[in-house]
């Protein structure tokens, strides 16, 4: 089963890097959409089926941790899989992610990290 992915972070440059270890990784990737900040994240969603999404933390107009809280208030999001992909990793703001149920993995990373991360969040 192909993945469809929503890479979300405001450096082209890292959504490329992403995706590049992404399809690295020996995962099945299917449509891959991108957006440069969390609204634009938003907005995609709700015009498009996604079945992960990749975001970053620190962004302009809206922030990975915000849209994350957007999604989970919102029942069509509220259980779509998600990783966190960052340089921030402070100790509260981890467990503050996981108990909204993503994932997280330390930039840089490998294509390892990201297939194992991946398998492990979507029982694949």
């Amino acid at each position: 089963m192909a993945i469809n992915v929503l890479i979300v972070d405001d450096s082209a440059v890292m959504r490329a890097m992403i995706l590049k270890s992404m399809r690295m990784s020996g995962l099945e990737i299917g449509e891959v959409l991108q957006a440069g900040n969390g609204q634009e994240g938003l907005d995609i969603l709700g015009e498009n089926w996604v079945d992960l999404v990749v975001v970053d933390i620190n962004m302009p107009v809206m922030n990975g941790e915000e849209m994350i809280d957007r999604m989970r208030s919102d029942p069509g999001f509220s259980d779509l899989p998600i990783v966190v992909i960052s340089t921030e990793g402070s100790e509260a703001r981890l467990k503050r992610l996981q108990e909204k149920g993503a994932a997280f993995i330390h930039k840089p990373f490998t294509p390892e990290a990201i297939r194992d991360t991946i398998k492990t969040l979507m029982n694949l």
